[in-house]
């Protein structure tokens, strides 16, 4: 894209493309509402390409005629952009048409796969699912395999949220805070009987209790975005969330349409 490195080389391309039509009526009115920029615009990129000798105009006005060498111009310039964005489609092409999963035996180049996911991770495998793939290249089981031929939809249900609302450190901390609850909550699972799949934690005191507790942290830092993408993934996750920090933790769930419960969890 070389061409179009120079500042306004763009809106030369467009403007000698739009004058190539050889439509006698094209005024800058109309060249301004065709590329929409200003007529100021229009008017100042017209003057340099008359100084440049890539179109001809009586007192800078309509009709405006290309010359050859904006002919020659349009052509060089088109062919690069043409260039570029086959190289973009050939690329998003490829991007949207190759997806990556793990594979869940030993699979071979243009076997058709089942895909489901299971713990947030999608897996392939011989057995029949309601989605299918195509293998595009050896893959040994637990390793990366390359898909292709993507059709169905993969069973998942989105997960939720729970999450504990603690007391921050002038009000206790973790010392105020029900950690039979937590642990009970942890244990239990969701309210629809739901294991807990993932922990999250928002503030110092939720890092203390989850020491002190033995549990294992999985999401620490951008927590509520974590959050949401193990929520959609199919995973519950149990939150544990010290005071105000709570409220901008919810609006992101709400934003991303994830079901969350809110539990007091002070004693």
């Amino acid at each position: 894209m070389k061409a179009f490195k120079k500042r306004g080389a763009l809106t030369h391309f467009q403007i000698l493309s739009e004058i190539s039509k050889q439509n006698p009526n094209l005024k800058q009115k109309d060249l301004a509402e065709t590329l929409g920029i200003t007529i100021q615009a229009v008017s100042e990129n017209i003057k340099t390409l008359i100084e440049e000798g890539y179109i001809t105009s009586k007192d800078g006005r309509s009709p405006y005629k290309i010359t050859q060498k904006g002919i020659d111009k349009v052509k060089k310039d088109a062919i690069v952009l043409r260039k570029y964005t086959d190289s973009v489609l050939e690329t998003m092409n490829h991007f949207k048409t190759v997806w990556p999963a793990i594979a869940n035996e030993k699979l071979k180049e243009g076997e058709k796969v089942g895909l489901y996911m299971d713990g947030g991770v999608l897996y392939a495998s011989k057995q029949p699912a309601s989605a299918t793939g195509t293998v595009l290249k050896d893959a040994e089981k637990g390793t990366d395999v390359a898909l292709g031929g993507l059709t169905g939809l993969i069973d998942m249900e989105v997960g939720e949220a729970i999450i504990v609302t603690l007391p921050n450190i002038k009000n206790g901390g973790s010392d105020a805070a029900d950690l039979d609850l937590i642990m009970n909550i942890y244990e239990k699972g969701t309210q629809h009987g739901g294991k807990i799949d993932k922990i999250a934690i928002v503030g110092t005191v939720s890092r203390s209790i989850t020491n002190q507790l033995n549990l294992p942290v999985d999401i620490e830092f951008a927590a509520a975005a974590g959050t949401a993408n193990a929520c959609r993934k199919g995973l519950n996750v149990l939150v544990l969330s010290v005071g105000d920090m709570t409220k901008a933790f919810i609006r992101e769930l709400e934003e991303e349409k994830i079901k969350y419960n809110i539990i007091d969890g002070i004693k």
